[in-house]
């Protein structure tokens, strides 16, 4: 039930006049799903089981979500995470440079578009605040896995944006 309600909340977003104004742009935000943390010093571990539970899950969430791209950075965890949602919808994976975010490259391709990114516990509030302009989000706590940001850039300039938590 509480994913029906996600997906009700998700549709809604991405169908309220989003796709038929292409100077609309809609980023979600999620974290890669949980990594290993057996060996503190790996700085790429692999998911967990859990880890690929919640990757086919957010699948199944964004499944009525119509993405133009889909972005991860290059690490096992995040690129794992956006796989299931890539090959459940036929997109190909871009690739971020993590000490690079929303540069003039990544502005001019995602511009009018719906975009997934899946990045990392630090690099999602921060380059969400980037767009937003203002600093309103922290750091996602190291065992939280399942936030979504949504982040729109409307035609006039304005900005919004919400954050919904997964369990």
């Amino acid at each position: 039930m509480k994913y029906l309600l996600l997906i009700s909340v998700l549709l809604f977003a991405s169908c309220a006049g989003i796709k038929n104004d292409d100077s609309v742009t809609t980023y979600y935000f999620i974290r890669h799903a949980e990594k290993s943390t057996i060996d503190p010093a790996n700085e790429d571990p692999e998911l967990t089981e859990a880890g690929r539970t919640r990757a086919e899950k957010w699948a199944e969430i964004f499944r009525k979500i119509d993405f133009d791209l889909i972005y991860s950075s290059q690490y096992k965890r995040t690129v794992n995470t956006a796989t299931p949602i890539a090959e459940s919808q036929d997109k190909e994976i871009k690739y971020f440079n993590t000490q690079k975010l929303n540069d003039q490259q990544f502005q001019k391709e995602t511009r009018g578009k719906t975009v997934l990114v899946v990045g990392h516990s630090n690099l999602n509030p921060e380059w969400v605040n980037y767009i937003l302009k203002e600093e309103k989000y922290s750091n996602i706590p190291e065992d939280e896995y399942g936030s979504l940001f949504i982040v729109t850039i409307h035609p006039n300039g304005s900005r919004t944006s919400q954050v919904l938590y997964i369990n």
